[in-house]
């Protein structure tokens, strides 16, 4: 990635995790004018950023985060003694003659805060798979391809317009949003030979779509009953489980009425 898209991502990211405070503060500080202009600004801000990275750097299908948090468990870098085990030709792990079980030799034992329990030619073939596939380049999109991405990042524009337009109590800004979700899936789908992370983030999306059931007038007319007294049941009847479910009842209505929790 060159320079430029990274500063994108990191941008885009960075939006991403500010972007519920800033709704909730600037409700707080300039009311309900300031949280839907803060809103609107936010998600116009994403949406030019990601078509940036869409049409000009042809990023192929963007992840949520645009960055993946790193994890420094598996990103430990070898030991030191263990590079130099590896220069030195040094055998790292004993076979037995009976059992032929894997023992890493007392020599190549690295230091206790990068020890693992695997043999260290799994740990050089776990870390190289990583690095292939973070290095793993965008899967070209045609154009059938490029207007189903471009729909899903244009998607909280054309909520907010229909919002502004129909109101928060009509069906049609809902309705639009699902047909632009499901419109985007369904020709995305036809793309073969994705990488992981391309196909984890089709995964999520589709899983997303079972927001529909938590979005207003949806939540409101359906929804919201029949979840409140599934959570009343489990809560009376099923031991234990009420440590998490009443403290759920009490925090769903604050969350539905966070736009970007719900429709961010």
């Amino acid at each position: 990635q060159s320079l430029p898209q990274q500063k994108l991502l990191t941008w885009l990211s960075v939006l991403e995790c500010v972007e519920v405070f800033a709704e909730m503060g600037t409700a707080r500080v300039w009311g309900e004018m300031g949280r839907w202009t803060i809103i609107v600004l936010i998600q116009l801000a994403k949406a030019i950023l990601r078509l940036l990275l869409l049409l000009w750097y042809k990023a192929g299908i963007q992840t949520s985060p645009p960055i993946v948090p790193l994890n420094r468990e598996q990103q430990q870098p070898l030991h030191p003694q263990d590079v130099e085990d590896n220069s030195s030709g040094k055998d790292q792990t004993y076979v037995g003659k009976r059992s032929n079980r894997v023992v890493r030799s007392l020599q190549s034992t690295p230091s206790l805060q990068s020890r693992h329990w695997g043999s260290p030619q799994q740990r050089e073939e776990s870390q190289s798979r990583r690095v292939e596939e973070m290095n793993q380049p965008p899967t070209p999109l045609g154009l059938q391809e490029t207007i189903a991405e471009s729909v899903y990042i244009t998607r909280p524009l054309l909520h907010l317009l229909s919002l502004g337009v129909w109101g928060q109590r009509s069906w049609k800004p809902w309705l639009l949003s699902a047909v632009l979700d499901i419109s985007s899936l369904s020709l995305l789908s036809d793309l073969k030979d994705l990488n992981r992370r391309e196909r984890a983030e089709l995964r999520r999306r589709t899983i997303l779509l079972l927001y529909y059931l938590l979005r207003s007038p949806f939540y409101d007319r359906y929804s919201e009953g029949r979840i409140l007294l599934l959570l009343h049941l489990l809560a009376d009847y099923v031991p234990g489980v009420g440590f998490v479910t009443r403290p759920l009842m009490d925090y769903l209505p604050a969350w539905q009425k966070i736009y970007f929790y719900n429709w961010g």
